[in-house]
């Protein structure tokens, strides 16, 4: 009895049986860490890993889809050089086969394209690389009556070449360089991106000669046509006063050269009006 109520021994009793304790505990968890590295030798002995640490399958996985994404960025992108492509096309074999002259001007003023027309009009083999000063050197701008006007051709344009608004019908005295005289009504307008930015300006030429030269044959066929009718009336107020002269005279000698001067007046009328009937026939069979 004295032996379990001593202090001492109760002490190395407790030590005692902490100490087992702590073994028991410590086995158990190296038992259990043992098992656990043996189950990772056996994950990577059965799946290796990558370099970055991913098994091989999900690495090839990644590198897969990786390329499928390129693939179809690659086709993606193809099939919108083949888009831009024909749609270039088009617009050049629409542009080709206008009558009307179509010039694109870039920023700095400068010609970067134009089509066949507009190199007839303007009677250049190239007029790529120009500026509007250099285009339309021996330009002047007509007013309604065809005078030349005191604005320049460069002067005109500068709203639409700066991106400030459009030009419209704008007619144009113009001689090539081979010395032909034409009539160019032009039009321009500013070609802007999605944020309104210029990107250019496109010029829109028309050959207008045939027409002005038929308003011109008009009008000098109306100043004609004036200058006739005041003739006629004259003439007719001659004719008519000679015969009333005539008719009153009596006098055989004076009749006759009364007769003779209606006679000449008559000869003067026909011959001015067969002159008009023909100008008109070959106006007519001119155009």
């Amino acid at each position: 009895m004295k032996l379990l109520t001593n202090p001492l021994l109760l002490r190395m009793g407790l030590l005692l049986f902490t100490a087992m304790a702590a073994f028991v505990l410590g086995l158990f968890v190296m038992r259990r860490l043992k098992r656990n590295l043996t189950a990772e030798s056996e994950s990577l002995h059965h799946e290796p890993m990558a370099a970055e640490g991913l098994p091989v399958h999900a690495y090839h996985a990644v590198i897969q889809q990786l390329k499928q994404q390129k693939h179809e960025l690659s086709t993606q992108q193809l099939a919108e050089r083949r888009k831009a492509k024909a749609s270039d096309t088009l617009s050049s074999t629409v542009l080709a086969n206008l009558s009307s002259g179509v010039l694109f001007f870039n920023t700095a003023g400068l010609v970067r394209q134009a089509n066949a027309a507009a190199r007839k009009l303007l009677g250049f083999a190239s007029p790529v690389g120009l500026d509007v000063s250099d285009l339309f050197r021996t330009a002047t701008l007509r007013t309604v009556n065809g005078a030349a006007s005191e604005t320049s051709v460069v002067q005109a344009l500068a709203p639409a070449l700066s991106g400030r608004g459009a030009v419209r019908g704008l007619l144009l005295n113009y001689v090539t360089r081979e010395g032909e005289s034409r009539v160019l009504e032009v039009s321009a307008s500013a070609v802007l991106a999605e944020d309104a930015t210029l990107l250019g300006t496109t010029l829109v030429l028309n050959d207008k000669t045939d027409i002005e030269r038929i308003r011109h044959d008009q009008r000098m066929h109306q100043e004609l046509s004036a200058e006739l009718a005041l003739g006629l009336r004259d003439s007719l107020a001659t004719i008519a006063g000679l015969a009333q002269q005539l008719a009153c005279n009596k006098d055989a000698e004076l009749a006759r050269q009364l007769a003779d001067s209606i006679a000449s007046e008559a000869a003067q009328l026909d011959r001015t009006i067969g002159s008009f009937l023909g100008g008109a026939r070959a106006a007519t069979t001119g155009s």
